[in-house]
């Protein structure tokens, strides 16, 4: 008979034994750590980058590094304020639980309980949408579908989610990710209706004030009188060039929060500590625990998965997303702005976490993610940010290919079918609104009638496809018009698409008004 006792005990001190064994192999280089961001920004061409590790209840690393604006060479700090985009999702579905265990709502509650004029596409899809489905990503819509309804737009939030019924869905309902900037825009509008207080004092009163988080704020207008903010900054392979901020008001609950790397560490220990932070309960331990829980699946591919042999899968949560690593779990969120990137990360068994703020559209975030969970699990020097930086390097050749090869099959002697005040007019469709093409000084324009800044100027490529080149956007990049002519050769309709990985042109519906 086997005394389980006795097993018992054997078991525990084999765990106790390779857990200290373990703790003795792991930690952190800072000493490498310093140098290595160093190198690592000079290799990507960022201009300013702040980062803050917690373990515990303590700071164990913050250090600014760079600019915070190229042309004035003021150094980044610790308190140094940059946007955190959609890093945002973390608060806002943070905000949901603190609803769900004060009974004020449940996870499951079916959106249009809250948001009477919430309506996708589908009809089963608007009744059967919960509140746990607009935090993970699976209404169906395609990653960043309708997202040109927000971006830079006069649209309200309420507008932008009464809009989204005419966003066709690219998948079933609950049976793929897909990540939808508008349906965290809806959480926040239910957290509205329950509490009747906006989201941005939500956030203020829950989160910014409890933790100290002083000098963290939700717009860019508050950005506007202080001094100590990174500048947003656009790289091309000749030059580096500060670019403006966008407002993202209309989208604040998905994505427009400001912070630094001191407010943020204050963050990201109390997720760390089960929601905990100096002895105070900022958020209720067992709904973070649905937040840290797999809602939604990834997809993670051979190949991810032979570039990353400890690493078994993906998901998203409640704002977050985790994958497992050297046999822990990390909780993680990316952020992406014009001309910034950012990046948090925890491990809960471990109570680690790091945040790294950047101002400039880059890789190394996540290439010094994966350096200091390596580090730290006791398996260093892999340069991850070389390994980053070639895989970008292949993209962009291969688009650059891609764009010459496009180039190639122009034909460079046709004409336009119409004379161009005939493709001067007002076009239109239900999802997006109007844009209209005028002609100044023998050049077409076109203006986007509820996104001002989308100003774009027209030059022939071939036929009746023009090249456009927004005048405000200069990370976008050039696209093309195609006007669709009927069979009476009169312009019908106008197809616009600048491919990038953000927006997608190509959803906006343009048929001439008559």
């Amino acid at each position: 008979m086997i005394n389980y006792k006795k097993k018992l005990i054997f078991l525990n001190f084999i765990v106790f034994f390779q857990a200290n064994l373990y703790s003795q192999e792991a930690g952190i280089d800072f000493k490498k750590l310093t140098p290595y961001i160093e190198k690592s920004m000079a290799e990507w061409k960022i201009p300013g980058l702040a980062i803050a590790l917690v373990q515990g209840d303590s700071v164990v690393f913050a250090q600014g590094f760079g600019v915070r604006n190229i042309t004035k060479k003021d150094a980044v700090d610790t308190e140094t304020l940059f946007a955190i985009a959609s890093n945002t999702k973390a608060f806002t579905a943070s905000a949901v639980s603190l609803l769900v265990a004060q009974g004020r709502l449940k996870w499951d509650d079916k959106v249009v309980q809250y948001l009477p004029y919430f309506q996708l596409y589908d009809p089963y899809v608007t009744s059967e949408m919960t509140v746990r489905d607009l935090l993970c990503h699976r209404s169906g819509l395609a990653t960043f579908s309708g997202d040109l309804l927000w971006y830079e737009s006069n649209y309200t939030r309420k507008e932008i989610i009464q809009r989204a019924k005419y966003l066709k869905p690219a998948y079933g309902f609950r049976s793929h990710f897909g990540y939808s900037n508008i349906m965290f825009i809806a959480a926040g509008e239910i957290l509205t209706e329950v509490t009747d207080t906006t989201w941005e004092n939500y956030m203020k009163s829950k989160f910014f004030i409890p933790l100290g988080m002083k000098n963290t704020n939700t717009s860019i207008k508050d950005l506007q009188k202080l001094k100590n903010v990174a500048s947003p900054h656009l790289i091309t392979d000749s030059l580096s060039s500060v670019i403006n901020y966008m407002g993202w008001d209309n989208a604040a609950p998905a994505a427009a929060i400001n912070s630094n790397v001191e407010d943020m560490s204050k963050w990201l220990i109390m997720l760390a500590n089960n929601g905990l932070y100096k002895g105070k309960k900022i958020l209720n331990s067992r709904q973070l625990w649905e937040m840290e829980s797999p809602q939604t699946l990834e997809n993670f591919s051979p190949e991810w998965a032979a570039v990353l042999p400890s690493r078994h899968f993906e998901a998203y949560g409640l704002g977050l997303e985790m994958f497992d690593y050297h046999g822990f779990k990390v909780l993680h969120h990316g952020g992406g702005a014009d001309g910034m990137i950012s990046l948090t990360a925890f491990v809960p068994e471990k109570k680690l976490g790091m945040v790294i703020l950047t101002n400039s559209i880059n890789y190394l975030p996540t290439a010094l993610m994966y350096y200091i969970l390596d580090d730290f699990a006791g398996n260093p020097d892999v340069d991850w940010s070389a390994k980053y930086l070639q895989w970008i390097n292949i993209m962009n050749d291969n688009k650059k290919a891609d764009e010459q090869e496009f180039e190639k099959l122009r034909n460079k002697n046709s004409v336009p079918s119409l004379e161009l005040d005939e493709y001067v007019g007002t076009y239109g469709g239900e999802m997006y609104g109007n844009a209209e093409v005028s002609l100044v000084n023998e050049k077409l324009v076109v203006r986007f009638i509820p996104s001002p800044i989308f100003v774009g100027d027209l030059s022939h490529f071939q036929y009746d496809t023009f090249r456009i080149k927004l005048r405000n956007s200069p990370a976008l990049p050039a696209g093309t018009v195609n006007f669709v002519l009927n069979a009476e050769g009169k312009v019908e309709e106008m197809r616009i698409d600048i491919p990038n990985p953000d927006f997608d042109f190509t959803e906006l519906e343009f048929k001439k008004i008559k």
